[in-house]
């Protein structure tokens, strides 16, 4: 029986766990913290994203959790539309999903032949030619035929076997929230679609529909805002004051979804990403290997919300590389599908944070003006990239 160790316990790496023993692998699922919990927050799958997870198999369990998110277009702080809602054909639209339903789904999927290891801190890997891949946290040495890291933005992993790709700020910082539907504001419109402003931008989506019993549990409304510069160090009830000031006056539903928010619905994070992306996702050792997978591999900006898509795909293709080739094919296969791509959408996701850094009256008016016109460009970039994208055959 074929072997893995995974590391790390979000998303990415639950996906991949739980493809890997379905198809016959047993799996070492290690988890830094004493347990596994995600943020209480929402995560919008693009349809590449969906798509990857219906070739994982988990493509029932989404249904029951997700909410499609209609084209809500783009505004300025002064309501002014710099992009006019259009019709969106529904293969081509995002879902939202609470992260909390996701897990769950994901820890279904996960099976018996996944052994979860909590509280485990990996300090050291191996990845030599002639020796079987391992990690070990300074006690115990977890070997196995294939080694993946999805330990997230601060991998250790990555850090050993691409020193040259180093973290860095993005220049922002990010906050996001769901509020329950008992707390939720009474919109006259559904929530959807975007506000950019000079350095700032605020999202909201409806998790289901109010009172509706084939909605979530965990249902409400979902928004996240970013703010250029960096993650404030002050308790949430002071962010929350911040966010308000910062975004008062904006288009509704703005100012009664911060109303409505309270300081424990807040979950904030500095934004980070990987500069440069590793020269390589996979790394053969003898007859072995190991793999970089989501954040580990490429972390980036959520501006286009490919985070969480990415590393399903890489997830999705892992397991039908390892399905049809030996284990150091499959790795060099896997670099080979995954770099170029996560490439791909880092380029695009850049772009996208330089628009949102805009700042000063004269470059705003420039961005403004141009906002319609490179649409295709930009803005539907992510939907571009959805689309193009599908498992490997």
């Amino acid at each position: 029986m074929r072997t893995a160790v995974v590391v790390g316990g979000g998303l990415g790496g639950l996906a991949v766990s739980g493809a890997l023993a379905r198809s016959g692998w047993q799996v070492t699922l290690l988890e830094r913290a004493d347990r596994i919990r995600p943020e209480p927050a929402a995560v919008v799958l693009w349809p590449n994203g969906v798509r990857a997870l219906r070739a994982l198999g988990l493509g029932a369990g989404l249904d029951a959790i997700a909410t499609a998110l209609p084209d809500g277009g783009v505004r300025r702080p002064d309501g002014h539309w710099l992009v006019q809602p259009r019709p969106t054909p529904a293969e081509r639209l995002p879902v939202v999903v609470h992260r909390e339903d996701l897990h769950d789904a994901l820890i279904a999927g996960l099976g018996e032949r996944v052994e979860l290891r909590t509280g485990v801190t990996v300090r050291t890997v191996r990845a030599a030619a002639g020796e079987r891949p391992a990690v070990g946290d300074g006690r115990h040495t977890y070997e196995a035929d294939l080694v993946v890291a999805a330990d997230g933005t601060d991998s250790v992993i990555r850090r050993q076997l691409a020193p040259g790709s180093g973290v860095v700020s993005s220049g922002c910082a990010a906050w996001r929230a769901v509020i329950p539907w008992y707390r939720a504001p009474s919109l006259p419109d559904s929530v959807g679609g975007e506000i950019l402003g000079a350095g700032y931008r605020f999202v909201a989506a409806s998790l289901g529909e109010r009172g509706s019993s084939g909605a979530s549990s965990r249902g409400g409304i979902y928004w996240m805002a970013t703010a250029a510069g960096a993650a404030r160090p002050e308790p949430p009830e002071t962010q929350l004051a911040l966010l308000r000031r910062w975004y008062a006056g904006w288009p509704g539903p703005v100012d009664d979804l911060l109303a409505a928010t309270d300081p424990a619905d807040l979950v904030q994070r500095e934004i980070r990403e990987l500069r440069p992306l590793p020269r390589s996702f996979g790394f053969p050792a003898g007859p072995d290997g190991v793999v970089l997978l989501g954040d580990a591999a490429h972390a980036m900006p959520p501006h286009l919300g490919q985070g969480a898509c990415l590393a399903f795909e890489d997830a999705a293709t892992l397991a039908v590389l390892l399905r049809e080739s030996t284990l150091p094919d499959a790795v060099m296969a896997y670099d080979r599908a995954r770099r170029p791509r996560a490439a791909a959408v880092v380029r695009q996701t850049r772009r996208m944070s330089a628009v949102l850094r805009t700042r000063g009256r004269l470059a705003l008016r420039a961005r403004d003006a141009a906002l319609g016109t490179i649409t295709p460009r930009l803005l539907g970039t992510a939907a571009t990239i959805a689309a193009q994208w599908r498992p490997p055959t």
